[in-house]
């Protein structure tokens, strides 16, 4: 199973549009998270502004828009 992590804000319309893009993307093993980056002064700090912000593990896959083609890579990589 492959873990996909969303950083992003309640009622952000971008992060809701990256989201809507990336699950066809997706597998049935596929998983994504979706973390709040106000719960978190660090994850604050980190991303702030920058939100979506898709991540695999520790590697930044695409913040918005999706990168479609760098998420199927990585997905059919795995």
């Amino acid at each position: 199973m492959r873990k996909l992590t969303l950083y992003s804000r309640p009622e952000c319309h971008l992060c809701e549009a990256l989201l809507a893009d990336l699950l066809p993307l997706l597998s049935a093993d596929d998983s994504v998270e979706t973390v709040d980056v106000d719960s978190s002064i660090a994850l604050e700090r980190r991303y702030g502004l920058r939100i979506p912000v898709l991540v695999a593990g520790d590697v930044e896959l695409s913040g918005y828009p999706l990168d479609h083609e760098r998420v199927r890579r990585y997905l059919e990589s795995k």
